[in-house]
């Protein structure tokens, strides 16, 4: 009995730990989805970036093409983002993390959508119905792809998309700036956004002239 008792003290303990984890880290789909897959551009995901930083300019692969069906039923193809900074973030209704971060996420977006940052989300492992219930209680106003089988992760090639929320920058050349695989603190999204509007489109940050 002594040693029973012991084996689930054991197992619940095992278990508190991997909740733990899973609040902080983010959350793992049903069943995941496979990491790799095709698509075009040359993005192939290696590492995370670190919070708070950018993937170095010269460092940064072109991003796939994609395209889906919107929550609302709309086609959508990346490339009517062309010449945008463009925050991809992949959320779950059923996620507990993204209903802390999709309300951070579209405060940030409705403070920089004159500044040629678009938000765009990508419902992962969700029904419909659902997801659409997510949007509308948080009042999210930027567009989500509705892709239950992991389609569109699937065109960044080694993109851990097993892993929501997880967010993508991509910047005014069409380059991945950023993969954050966790959830993303406000104000690291505030400072990242402002050091890609600082650069020119070639990735190069802008300085202010010299006085006379």
């Amino acid at each position: 009995m002594a040693e029973s008792r012991a084996t689930r003290r054991t197992v619940l303990k095992t278990g508190l730990a991997a909740v733990a984890a899973l609040a902080v880290a983010g959350c793992s789909t049903d069943g995941g989805i496979p990491s790799s897959g095709g698509g075009g551009g040359d993005f192939d995901f290696t590492a995370a970036t670190p919070a708070g930083e950018l993937i170095p300019a010269e460092s940064r692969q072109t991003a796939p093409a994609f395209a889906g069906e919107l929550l609302d039923g709309s086609d959508f193809a990346s490339s009517s983002l062309a010449g945008q900074i463009v925050v991809v973030n992949f959320w779950g209704s059923w996620c507990a993390p993204c209903r802390v971060e999709s309300p951070e996420f579209q405060a940030v977006s409705t403070d920089v959508a004159d500044a040629g940052v678009s938000f765009l989300g990508v419902a992962v492992r969700d029904q419909r119905q659902l997801a659409q219930a997510f949007t509308d209680d948080f009042a999210i106003t930027y567009p989500s792809l509705f892709d239950p089988s992991g389609e569109i992760a699937l065109t960044f090639r080694g993109f851990p998309a097993n892993v929501v929320p997880t967010t993508i920058l991509i910047d005014r050349d069409n380059r991945v700036a950023g993969v954050y695989v966790s959830a993303v603190a406000e104000e690291d999204l505030r400072a990242i956004l402002q050091e890609l509007l600082a650069e020119d489109p070639s990735g190069t940050p802008t300085t202010s002239p010299p006085d006379d």
